[in-house]
């Protein structure tokens, strides 16, 4: 799938649709992604400020998406774990921007090269408009290298 259609995809997806949520970019190399979510009347929480639920599922399938994308299909790849710290009240719209380091695939490439487990903490802010910290959201990525991964490259 390329990025573009990844987007659309999303932004259709119900469980980010009904929240609010919006992707709004995702760059076509998968190692960069910007997500909004705008403070509407159905996505407020009792005291009137973004929704935990809404600001953590705006940040949930990213991650692992923009592993995946760039491991290929040789690998498992798959959310393992996830904890959300909630800084700061979110009193309007929010943005959550995701960068995936080249040395950080390097990494789970090399660490999962004999097949072994990987699993890999990655972090993301979700800030106001003016950069303020309204959340700040960990994600555990499971890796693996498939067990016919090597069979399937030499073929």
């Amino acid at each position: 799938m390329t990025a573009a259609g990844l987007r659309r995809l999303l932004n259709l997806y119900p469980p980010l649709l009904f929240a609010g949520v919006r992707v709004e970019r995702v760059d076509d190399d998968f190692r960069y992604a910007r997500v909004r979510l705008k403070l509407r009347w159905y996505n407020r929480n009792y005291v009137r400020t973004q929704f935990g639920g809404s600001l953590f599922s705006m940040t949930d399938p990213f991650w692992m998406i923009m592993v995946l994308e760039n491991l290929g299909r040789d690998y498992v790849v798959w959310d393992k774990a996830a904890t959300i710290d909630f800084v700061a009240p979110g009193r309007s719209d929010v943005i959550a921007e995701f960068r995936l380091d080249a040395a950080v695939l390097d990494e789970l490439r090399a660490a999962a090269a004999g097949g072994e487990k990987v699993l890999r903490w990655f972090e993301v802010d979700v800030t106001s408009p003016a950069g303020d910290v309204v959340a700040r959201v960990r994600k555990q990525v499971y890796v693996r290298r498939k067990r016919d991964a090597g069979a399937s490259a030499s073929a």
